[in-house]
């Protein structure tokens, strides 16, 4: 197929777990041709990995079979082709419940499925092949580690999703490949576009992008909450991506949210490290988009630039790294630090020292104040976290051993929660692998598995973390006022494994021209505490008027085992918008007419 009208590719899940009821709304508000979802991340591989120890034939998102359900025969009579990462760890498996659900609905729809992801048995065989598999953070080879890898999956690109799409499949169910790939490969198919057409191919990233977690892009999670007019819950995001790579993000009309330069922005700098945005398809340099508002919760995506994808392919490993276990004691009124140091000294002595377990994290969580109208606000939190390889260390007996402060510890004590039993946790591992050790298939409705040849690939030039531009920011001098960053500035955090990412981002020109000659390095790190120690990386991208930044390492081995109370960093871009910087008052006026 060669349409040279845009293709209007929906999402209609953002993550494992959303709203089901989703992918019917989508397609009752209006036309699409594609239906999408994504419903993997480096997590949740972990939780299909849990789910398949109980489950031989599960390891797939099952929330999908109830969308299905539910859109299946919709989407085979109106002849909108459906393409999910929902097959997880077990695409096969999924297929076939697929066809059972499809038989007792009376349907026959052409499914095709991916595999080749799957490097987990494999390990061994590439390590002892001279394939180190670095940590790409840490730089430490996999065979220092001593945590046992349970699942291991190569980031797949969209052309096995072509293939698919061209045998006529209705329904494509993938395994790991790049959230990205849920639209590159229906774009690439209804365009024809080949696998040099980069600057296209590009465009479709940043489409794929914006629209894999759903409502974030229309409204979701966006830190300017005044300017979403529609508060009611946001719609699903629908891509039009055009023959030249160009796209327009919008949603159904008459659902709720907004789509903005600002709300696409946000997406666009979500989880992203460097500008020069790596998939296997295509390297999508975001530091070359541009962003137009076209109507009424319509943007304008364009100006993509695409070079060749590189050699090597993403993997990311699951290891078991043990057990753990938390309780929070509350703390009231006055003496609060007495307390917790009393607490943590009482409780460690029942358990025989903080030196048995394999790692002891203590913070003590302030939200009390003097004075307080409320009992709530009168108290802090002293959340205790240990971790251990022996499961029965840090399982009932160290929760139980909590409850024996009630009476013999400090005033008011009481917990969050009652005593839990531990559980397992996991060590996130990012390296690479080349392109030659993984054989991409696609399996095609027919029962034909087709082998898909890896397409040509450069070496990248490393995009350099950039401290400054040096913009002439003489028109923003003068007085100054000191505000919450957040009163000229917008933000949207998260993690990349055991990295936290912060896109900050201004409304125009003039205001980045501060935020690129204010916010440093060293500015950022003052800013978040945190990170005083760590290596913090900095990106601009002039034409989002946005900076990006990584902090290497504030999440630890990821979410899965940080101690962290919020794992995966979604509140870390608020906080520091709540930080109080010097602002020019002509920012800060220029902020307050656009209200």
């Amino acid at each position: 197929m060669n349409n040279r009208r845009p293709v209007r590719i929906a999402n209609c899940s953002g993550f494992y777990g959303d709203r089901v009821a989703a992918a019917w709304e989508v397609l009752e508000g209006g036309d699409v041709d594609v239906l999408t979802g994504d419903y993997l991340a480096e997590l949740t591989m972990l939780i299909l990995w849990k789910a398949r120890q109980k489950d031989a034939s599960g390891g797939y998102a099952k929330t999908f079979l109830s969308q299905m359900e539910r859109v299946m025969g919709t989407c085979l009579d109106r002849g909108i082709k459906v393409v999910s990462n929902a097959g997880g760890l077990n695409p096969e498996g999924l297929t076939d419940r697929l066809h059972e659900l499809a038989a007792t609905l009376g349907l026959s729809p052409r499914i095709a499925w991916i595999e080749g992801d799957d490097l987990t048995d494999r390990l061994p065989e590439l390590v002892a092949a001279g394939h180190p598999l670095t940590h790409l953070d840490t730089g430490k080879a996999l065979a220092d580690s001593n945590t046992k890898a349970v699942t291991a999956n190569a980031y797949l690109g969209a052309w096995g999703i072509v293939d698919a799409l061209r045998a006529d499949a209705d329904i494509v169910v993938c395994p790991r490949v790049t959230d990205a790939s849920l639209v590159v490969g229906p774009a690439a198919w209804w365009h024809g576009w080949d696998r040099t057409d980069y600057d296209a191919l590009a465009g479709a990233v940043a489409a794929g992008h914006v629209i894999e977690c759903g409502p974030q892009a229309t409204g979701g999670n966006y830190s300017r909450l005044p300017a979403v007019p529609d508060k009611r819950r946001p719609g699903f995001p629908i891509a039009e991506v055009a023959a030249d790579g160009q796209v327009v993000i919008t949603k159904q009309v008459g659902s709720g949210g907004h789509v903005s330069p600002g709300t696409v922005t946000a997406q666009l700098l979500y989880e992203i490290q460097s500008p020069a945005y790596a998939n296997p398809d295509v390297v999508a340099h975001f530091d070359t988009l541009r962003l137009e508002q076209q109507g009424p919760d319509r943007v304008l995506i364009s100006g993509a630039t695409g070079t060749a994808p590189p050699p090597d392919l993403k993997v990311a490993i699951n290891q078991l790294g043990g057990y753990r276990n938390t309780m929070t004691l509350v703390l009231t009124g006055l003496d609060i630090e007495a307390k917790a140091d009393w607490a943590r000294a009482q409780l460690f002595d029942v358990l025989g020292g903080e030196d048995t377990f394999d790692e002891v994290d203590v913070r003590l969580l302030r939200f009390d104040r003097p004075d307080a109208e409320t009992n709530e606000q009168a108290t802090a939190h002293l959340r205790v976290t240990v971790k251990s390889a022996d499961k029965n260390k840090v399982g009932r007996r160290f929760a139980n051993a909590t409850m024996e402060l009630a009476v013999g510890g400090y005033a008011g004590f009481h917990t969050t929660t009652p005593p839990a039993d531990a559980s397992a946790y996991g060590v996130y591992w990012p390296t690479l692998v080349p392109l030659d050790v993984v054989t991409h298939s696609v399996v095609l409705p027919d029962g034909t598995r087709r082998v898909v040849p890896h397409g040509p690939t450069a070496t990248p030039v490393e995009s350099q973390p950039v401290s400054a531009l040096g913009t002439d920011v003489t028109a923003i001098a003068g007085e100054t006022r000191r505000v919450p960053l957040g009163t000229v500035c917008s933000a949207r955090s998260g993690d990349k494994g055991g990295n936290a990412n912060v896109g900050i981002w201004t409304e125009d020109e003039r205001g980045f021209a501060w935020l690129d000659a204010h916010l440093t390095v060293e500015r950022f790190r003052e800013l978040l505490p945190e990170a005083a120690d760590l290596e913090i990386r900095r990106w601009a991208l002039p034409r989002l008027n946005a900076l990006n930044f990584v902090v290497v390492g504030l999440l630890g081995a990821g979410v899965a085992e940080t101690a962290r109370p919020d794992p995966q960093a979604k509140g870390l871009g608020e906080y520091l918008r709540s930080r109080h910087v010097d602002v020019p008052v002509a920012l800060i006026e220029l902020e307050e007419s656009r209200r």
